[in-house]
């Protein structure tokens, strides 16, 4: 007899509104609880949501690609007390479901585009704002509050820009990520920057990487175009396959872009012998493994750094305005690619970790992950990251750095190579050697170069010198 509510879920607390992605159950389906039943994309993650209970679904009011509000119910669940009448439910949820979505018919059209770019950015800015003052002795911060999440406002002061003079396409007006990128690429943000601009323009001259060089080069295209998107329309041609970006690929490109724009990215390169380490790891890997555990390089890499953030701040530090925040914790963001994507969960006080701690949280995340298990908390507070595309074969890459961190780790492959090695009489020879390379891309506006090496020195030195004794 009773009907549940399944509601947009509170996926952080800097989380106010949710993509539907997906639809796991249809109307008229046995659902059970905490069985996954859709699938929701934030700003932060995407994630499948459980059933609040068993029972039968029986309505849908969110259709797949609708963005929504937290709280909002986007469908109903008749319980299992209630599932003698689940057939002639579902004909009537069907038939009651045009009107709840016709209400949202404009904001839906095709999935992953619920908050289409280009209408953001045409109309005049102050517009959609003028209209909206809050009634009463509303005070600045409690507006900023209403009509953004915290990731906004740090990324309207970066930008030193006028949060009332973007407009909002978020939850009654609110002002999205998104819709931020969206006014910056319009060229409306350029006087509020020109007057503290201290140097943010620099990077586009130095994007190398193919994911961040469309959006810097167009930076003078017109204001129509949309983020990630090129100067001008591209024509498919015949035989050609159009894929629309998934949420998670936009959001990604929207970062990587912001990335370029805001760091003056430099890149150090280092190389490292892993021949000791691999030693060490030959010895214990059996043991880890016996604890459900496999221990890679990743895992020493991760020590390492962990260990060596403690002695060189600056690379575990973020920037606002023109002030430096050293941090306090080191949590470290792991870069896990998935079919679908890229994600960057973060181990939290790696520092107080042991290697096998670290290895375990290595492990357990990346599953998660591909699992689309992550908690919005899995995926916050990062400050210093580590990719990995050594694990495909490359020799080595420059990566785009993680907003708002300062610097950012690739690893290379970890492979056999010729290497020159001096014997005990002091004689040199030609050996092999178990080698990699990494490097470090950091925000030259706050880290210097000197800094940079000094870390991947140090970082270094601690893999060529491992303990060999390992619990």
């Amino acid at each position: 007899m009773a009907r549940i509510d399944v509601i947009m879920p509170q996926m952080g607390e800097s989380i106010a509104e949710g993509t539907m992605s997906k639809w796991l159950k249809k109307v008229g389906d046995a659902v059970k609880r905490d069985e996954p039943i859709f699938e929701i994309s934030t700003d932060k993650v995407d994630a499948e949501i459980p059933a609040p209970n068993g029972g039968v679904l029986s309505e849908v009011l969110v259709t797949e690609g609708q963005t929504v509000a937290v709280g909002t119910v986007v469908g109903r669940i008749e319980t299992e007390a209630g599932a003698a009448t689940a057939a002639s439910a579902a004909p009537l949820a069907a038939s009651a479901q045009p009107p709840a979505a016709a209400k949202a018919a404009p904001e839906p059209a095709p999935a992953r585009t619920v908050t289409p770019t280009p209408p953001k950015a045409g109309p005049p800015a102050p517009a959609p704002h003028a209209s909206e003052p809050p009634a009463g002795t509303e005070s600045a911060e409690e507006r900023l509050k209403r009509k953004s999440t915290p990731l906004v406002r740090k990324m309207v002061e970066e930008h030193h820009l006028d949060l009332g003079a973007i407009p909002g396409s978020g939850s009654a007006g609110r002002v999205t990520k998104q819709d931020v990128l969206s006014y910056l690429e319009t060229g409306a943000a350029a006087p509020n920057q020109s007057e503290q601009s201290r140097g943010q323009e620099i990077p586009q001259p130095l994007a190398e990487s193919p994911r961040a060089i469309v959006q810097p080069v167009t930076a003078s295209a017109p204001s129509s175009a949309a983020p990630g998107a090129g100067s001008a329309p591209v024509a498919a041609w015949e035989g050609d396959r159009v894929e629309p970006w998934s949420r998670i690929r936009k959001l990604t490109a929207d970062h990587m872009v912001m990335s370029r724009r805001v760091s003056a990215h430099v890149n150090s390169l280092i190389e490292i012998d892993f021949s000791h380490v691999a030693q060490v790891r030959k010895r214990y890997r059996d043991s880890y493994a016996e604890r459900g555990v496999n221990l890679t390089f990743l895992a020493f890499i991760a020590k390492a750094i962990a260990e060596n953030l403690r002695k060189h701040p600056i690379v575990n530090a973020a920037v606002s305005g023109d002030n430096t925040i050293y941090r306090r914790d080191i949590n470290l963001g792991i870069a896990v690619a998935l079919d679908w994507g890229l994600i960057v969960p973060v181990i939290r006080h790696a520092d107080e970790l042991s290697l096998l701690g670290i290895a375990r949280a290595v492990q357990d995340l990346a599953e998660r992950a591909r699992g689309k298990r992550l908690n919005p908390d899995d995926v916050q507070k990062g400050t210093f990251t580590i990719t990995n595309p050594g694990g495909f074969g490359t020799y080595v890459g420059t990566p785009v750095i993680n907003q708002p961190q300062v610097a950012i780790l690739a690893i290379g492959a970890i492979e056999k190579r010729p290497s020159v090695v001096t014997l005990p009489d002091g004689s040199d020879t030609i050996g092999v050697r178990t080698k990699g390379m990494f490097c470090l891309a950091y925000d030259h506006r706050v880290v210097d170069g000197a800094d940079a090496d000094r870390f991947l020195a140090d970082v270094r030195k601690t893999l060529h010198t491992f303990p060999e004794h390992q619990g």
